[in-house]
């Protein structure tokens, strides 16, 4: 039994370690950048304290080697954000198809308040969005 089981681990192993150097899509990420946030959708520009609702960002990609890193999500006060989103650029052979990509952050309100949010937009713009919380 023991050696049943054994030999079953093998060929486990075997098959992921197989499957794993089977991937040749895979491709390095070369550089991370700021991109511009295009446009921006709120669902409620009002909500409850405590609640939690998505917002959206849309930015357009120059090619298909690029994507979506992350924010950054910066509290200039107790009820103003600042969010500079990032693209990753990767290595390989690419098209240079532009494509929209969209996000989201979760914003969660621990106070109530008039909170003003600012998109960067590219250069020193800025797309301004409030909610209120109540």
């Amino acid at each position: 039994m023991k050696k049943l089981l054994n030999i079953g681990f093998s060929v486990l192993f075997l098959g992921l370690a197989f499957i794993s150097c089977e991937d040749d899509d895979y491709q390095t990420v070369q550089s991370i950048g700021r991109i511009r946030i295009d446009s921006v959708k709120i669902m409620k520009d009002t909500m409850d304290v405590y609640s939690i609702q998505s917002i959206k960002t849309y930015s357009t990609y120059s090619s298909q080697c690029e994507g979506f890193y992350g924010y950054d999500y910066i509290h200039d006060s107790s009820l103003q954000r600042s969010v500079t989103a990032y693209k990753y650029i990767t290595e390989g052979p690419c098209t240079q198809e532009t494509h929209v990509g969209s996000s989201q952050i979760k914003f969660n309100p621990r106070q109530t308040g008039t909170y003003t949010f600012r998109f960067w937009n590219g250069s020193n713009s800025w797309i301004t969005k409030t909610i209120v919380v109540k």
